[in-house]
């Protein structure tokens, strides 16, 4: 699906193809009759052909009779029609510079090629909106999909890579580099349209991470069905946030604080312990001696199983596969970062500076 300015361009490009097509077949029939019609060669035909659609009034090549003379004026007449037609649309293109479109689209189709290891946000409404300031703010490499022609040239004002499309198509995904990327997010106004696109995306990439808005319970348990990594529901998410705020204000100003923004002292990362890279695998939390090296605290470990360890203590063996969930600043984000995955370090993740 193309977007109003892209549809105008793609119009445009037919319109000056179809008046080209016309005027060669003018062209051909006019060199044809020449040649088997009046007997002339080939070469006297052409020459015919070309200046009596340029008008250019050399005169006849060889004399005509009655018929060869109507022909002529008839020739005339279906040149002038293609080539006005073909001027029509041409001055069209300047005026509305629909051929510096024509570039800009392909620079953006492009740099959509270029993305890799990258973030596919679906939906830039009021939900979409607030999960791009997220990304921007921790320099993520992201496209956004998204139909409305309106929400598409704001989230291009923003300066985001935007597609307009159908999420929920296979086509649209593939032109976004579904196969390359790493995350989806479903952030559709409908459920259903956060289904299909959930389901499209794992059947294009299985292993991408996908991640899903819902509206209520019921679709919230369709999604995990479908295979959505993680579901959230704005309303329940939002009642259990606002209910935490008014029992516990301090410790959700805290969280909120090492969460979200670009402007944070701490950040909370993860990790995952990749026995190719980490050198650690089948050492202690004591023996890897991570909090001395980088000031970073391991809060939690989520084993490969699912098996959640929170606060692991000293004696807790790191194994392969596991995540962990890591406190710190940002400095000390990007010492651990090092520390465990070396020999890759630049593929992951790293939070910016305040």
């Amino acid at each position: 699906m193309y977007s109003t300015l892209e549809e105008k361009y793609q119009r445009l490009r037919k319109e000056l193809i179809g008046g080209g097509l016309a005027l060669l077949g003018v062209a051909l029939i006019g060199t044809l009759w020449y040649k088997l019609v009046e007997g002339w060669s080939w070469s006297d035909a052409a020459y015919m052909t070309i200046i009596t659609l340029a008008t250019v009034g050399y005169g006849e090549t060889n004399p005509l009779d009655d018929r060869g003379r109507l022909f002529t004026i008839s020739l005339i007449l279906m040149g002038l029609v293609a080539i006005g037609y073909i001027v029509n649309r041409f001055t069209e293109a300047l005026i509305q510079g629909y051929f510096q479109q024509g570039i800009r689209l392909r620079q953006r189709r492009r740099l959509i090629d270029t993305l890799d290891n990258h973030y596919i946000l679906c939906g830039f409404g009021r939900t979409g909106r607030q999960i791009a300031l997220e990304f921007k703010a921790e320099g993520i490499e992201f496209v956004t999909i998204d139909s409305q022609v309106d929400q598409v040239e704001e989230a291009r004002e923003l300066g985001y890579i935007v597609a307009q499309g159908d999420a929920t198509l296979d086509s649209t995904l593939q032109a976004v580099g579904i196969e390359k990327a790493i995350c989806l997010v479903a952030a559709l106004p409908s459920d259903a349209e956060n289904l299909y696109t959930i389901l499209s995306a794992k059947t294009l990439n299985p292993k991408i991470r996908a991640i899903a808005r819902a509206s209520s319970e019921e679709a919230l348990k369709k999604l995990q069905r479908a295979g959505a990594d993680a579901v959230v529901s704005p309303y329940i998410t939002g009642g259990k946030r606002m209910a935490s705020a008014a029992l516990r204000p301090q410790v959700m100003d805290f969280v909120d604080g090492i969460l979200t923004g670009a402007d944070r002292s701490f950040y909370m990362e993860e990790f995952l312990i990749d026995a190719e890279t980490c050198p650690f695998i089948g050492k202690t939390l004591r023996e890897a001696n991570l909090r001395s090296q980088t000031g970073a605290l391991v809060l939690a470990i989520r084993r490969a199983d699912g098996n959640l360890i929170a606060g692991p203590n000293g004696e807790t063996p790191l194994l392969s596969g596991d995540v962990l969930i890591c406190m710190g600043t940002a400095e000390q984000i990007r010492l651990l970062n090092r520390i465990l995955s070396p020999l890759r370090s630049h593929w992951l993740r790293q939070p910016k500076h305040s």
